[in-house]
């Protein structure tokens, strides 16, 4: 789960189990242009400092109790992110493909609602 770190238990979140984040993020890299299975850490030996994204943050992030995102890195993610959403988000003909933008927006929201206030996105 991804929500803001602003103590207000109202405020939008986002949550995937262990399998729809690692589906969500694969889709994201397929996007990016690469395969997230060719990546350290998810069965391959390529570096993050060769991906060209600035979605590697959260990308390359833990399934479980990995690092909370700072403003400044939702500030460099949002845009990429945003651009994803409005590229594919005519795309209403596959279930797959609208939950992942639909996912994609609730990260977003909750991003936007981070760097407003000044907080840190926390995943938890």
């Amino acid at each position: 789960m991804f929500f803001p770190g602003d103590g207000d238990v109202t405020s939008p979140d986002v949550s995937w189990s262990y399998t729809s984040f690692h589906v969500f993020r694969k889709w994201l890299a397929q996007v990016e242009g690469f395969s997230l299975a060719e990546m350290d850490g998810f069965g391959g030996d390529r570096p993050w400092s060769r991906a060209s994204t600035t979605l590697v943050p959260l990308l390359d992030h833990p399934d479980d109790d990995g690092p909370d995102f700072t403003p400044a890195q939702c500030a460099g993610m949002l845009p990429r992110l945003e651009t994803i959403i409005s590229q594919w988000q005519d795309e209403e003909s596959d279930p797959v493909l609208q939950r992942h933008i639909d996912d994609a927006r609730q990260l977003a929201v909750v991003m936007r609602l981070c760097l407003d206030k000044d907080v840190e996105l926390i995943f938890g």
